[in-house]
């Protein structure tokens, strides 16, 4: 039983050297940004007010915020962990606890925000297959320009131990595995975990926790656009402002999504994702490879394995078990020593 169980996603926090920058990515991304209190805040669509953070220093990954249901979970969260519920102080107003997870990473919770009117996405165009001809005597012309960016949906840590994380993250906030992922048999990388919302659909990911041999870090925050011919326009227009892409498009095998990755000025990965798969608490936990986490159903490969010298699935997999059982080996030892 978990202290609360947390609705959604609700921001990423960074930190970067020059704000006029990091809007001008933002804008290219497509979020819609403004300054307040010397603080960059982009939002979205879905009337949120907003979905990520910068302020002003050295290029940093800064916080994760979570949506809880209602200021009285924020309550009982802060009674237990010894900590106070603090006004936000940012725009929509609202409450927030903030924790440090085992890694150190800050861990903003959040409720009460006062939310924006959502604006309507572009419409979803009807489309004709063999099997279904919908559009009939309409032809299909796009508008050139960013993605309409719609919300925030997941962020995937690197943490140093990942069953010490992942019981922190559920054990306060009911996360429900969707796909444990191996890199060999019992020994596990990391899982990709979603909200309890009991009968209602949540994302098949909200958090992903993996253990890879980096130091402990933020590997990416994901945002929905409004479809795939979306999505699509927004990769040809960030391709044309000579923004960094970093992996994409392609569909992913955990989750489905269609997915288009770029990175920031500071080299902070930002996803564009569309067409998701939904869950709700009744769909049990699945076993996933290494194999299935680095490959996809069709698309760009992923950019460890472009290049005439590139390392098999496999032989990353094997390495990766290799690296998960001399640590656990290691942090086995020092307990017993220190017993």
């Amino acid at each position: 039983m978990s202290l609360i169980r947390i609705e959604d996603i609700a921001h990423v926090r960074f930190a970067a050297p020059d704000l006029a920058q990091m809007r001008a990515f933002l804008e290219d991304f497509g979020l819609v940004s403004s300054d307040v209190d010397g603080r960059l805040y982009a939002r979205g669509t879905d009337g949120r007010p907003f979905v990520h953070v910068t302020e002003k220093g050295s290029p940093a990954f800064l916080a994760l915020g979570l949506r809880a249901r209602n200021i009285a979970d924020l309550e009982t969260l802060a009674a237990v962990e010894g900590v106070e519920v603090e006004d936000l102080g940012a725009p929509g107003g609202g409450k927030v606890v903030r924790l440090l997870d085992p890694d150190g990473f800050l861990v903003e919770v959040v409720a009460g925000q006062a939310q924006l009117e959502a604006a309507a996405p572009p419409p979803e165009p009807p489309r004709n297959s063999v099997s279904r001809h919908e559009r009939l005597r309409k032809l299909v012309r796009l508008t050139a320009g960013p993605a309409h960016v719609h919300r925030i949906g997941h962020c995937v840590l690197n943490v140093s131990d990942f069953r010490k994380s992942e019981a922190w993250y559920k054990a306060r906030f009911g996360f429900l595995t969707s796909d444990e992922i191996e890199a060999a048999p019992d020994v596990t990388l990391g899982a990709f975990m979603r909200c309890d919302r009991g009968d209602r659909p949540a994302d098949h990911h909200t958090l992903f926790l993996a253990q890879l041999p980096q130091t402990p870090c933020f590997l990416h925050a994901a945002f929905e656009v409004a479809n795939f011919d979306d999505l699509l326009l927004g990769h040809q227009y960030l391709k044309a402002r000579k923004r960094t892409a970093a992996w994409g498009v392609g569909r992913h095998i955990m989750g489905s999504q269609i997915f288009d990755y770029w990175k920031d000025p500071w080299g902070h990965e930002l996803e564009h994702w569309t067409d998701g798969d939904l869950l709700t608490a009744d769909d049990p936990p699945n076993k996933m490879t290494m194999q299935d986490l680095l490959a996809v159903q069709w698309g760009t490969p992923n950019p460890m394995f472009e290049g005439k010298v590139a390392p098999s699935p496999g032989l990353v997999a094997f390495v990766a078990a290799l690296n998960l059982r001399i640590r656990r080996l290691f942090r086995r030892n020092l307990k017993v020593k220190s017993a």
